[in-house]
């Protein structure tokens, strides 16, 4: 099991992720995601700010390098920033279903930039977990298009959507996978936590400027004046830029990168059986075997 602890620590990420994604999508509904992202990296801060200053003596990461405040910067501003607003607009032009779909290629994008700047390769087992897993991903979240959406009604599966919507959702894909990456790079043995706070704190330097970019600072303040609501994103907060990105840190450091988000990425598959009990959605038999594809590519990786 000690040989295998990056994996385990990237299913942890990926079940983080998802309590994560349960909160984001019940707050976000009330204040809007580009307000939650700015409160989940203000709490963030002061978590990891706190456990720095308990463990190691100090609230900011004074014994980082140089090496490790650039790369972890630019991760964060990559990852967090670039990464979230395409992803969130994307949201918006085709839809959270083919956003998803095409966030599976941070997979691919982040074990071709481990390959292009660490020369990390993939065994041949893992590129057959990385492959089940990405089939199984697109089993749950694509489907036909019905007759009331087709216009010919022939079934058969397009993505008949904008341009902009297709490339925004690349562009989240891009910066999901090549943040990993760029956090490896920068973490080297460095501590996670202190690595997660230093990727926190550029990406809150980032959302403040985008903010000031687009005028939301007074909806901002608006919307931390919801205590319930806050909350909710606390609970996230937790679950996500505290243990989450510590932990998929943590597992990038101890496998290789392409492996580290595959694993990351089933996030949409451990959602349904919340979706089913919280939100009372309906599961289809495609779904469950798409789920099962899955598993069984993650479970590769522990070989």
């Amino acid at each position: 099991m000690v040989h295998h602890v990056g994996q385990i620590a990237a299913l942890a990420t990926a079940f983080c992720w998802t309590v994560t994604g349960i909160t984001y999508q019940i707050a976000g509904r009330k204040i809007g995601s580009v307000n939650v992202n700015m409160i989940r990296m203000m709490i963030a801060i002061v978590l990891l700010s706190s456990y720095s200053y308990f463990a190691y003596g100090s609230f900011l990461p004074t014994n980082s390098t140089t090496h490790n405040i650039v790369w972890l910067s630019l991760s964060g501003l990559v990852g967090f920033v670039f990464g979230d607003l395409c992803l969130f607009q994307a949201y918006v032009l085709i839809g959270a279903r083919v956003s998803m779909l095409i966030m599976t290629l941070s997979s691919p994008i982040a074990a071709l930039f481990g390959l292009l700047m660490m020369g990390e390769k993939l065994s041949p087992i893992s590129l057959l977990g990385m492959a089940l897993t990405l089939i199984g991903i697109a089993t749950v979240i694509l489907e036909k298009p019905s007759s009331t959406t087709d216009a010919e009604g022939n079934g058969k599966l397009k993505l008949s959507y904008p341009l902009k919507g297709l490339l925004l959702a690349l562009g989240g894909a891009f910066g999901q996978g090549f943040g990993l990456v760029l956090s490896k790079y920068g973490i080297g043995s460095y501590n996670p936590i202190q690595g997660t706070e230093i990727r926190a704190i550029a990406a809150l330097v980032g959302f403040a400027a985008v903010f000031f970019v687009i005028k939301q600072w007074p909806k901002f303040f608006q919307s931390v004046k919801n205590p319930k609501v806050v909350g909710v994103v606390a609970v996230g907060s937790v679950f996500g830029p505290f243990l989450g990105v510590s932990l998929s840190l943590f597992a990038v450091q101890h496998t290789a990168t392409g492996i580290a988000s595959t694993i990351m990425s089933i996030m949409p598959i451990l959602i349904i059986p919340v979706s089913i009990v919280m939100f009372k959605e309906k599961v289809t038999f495609k779904e469950i075997a798409g789920a099962a594809i899955a598993i069984v590519g993650v479970a590769l990786f522990f070989l």
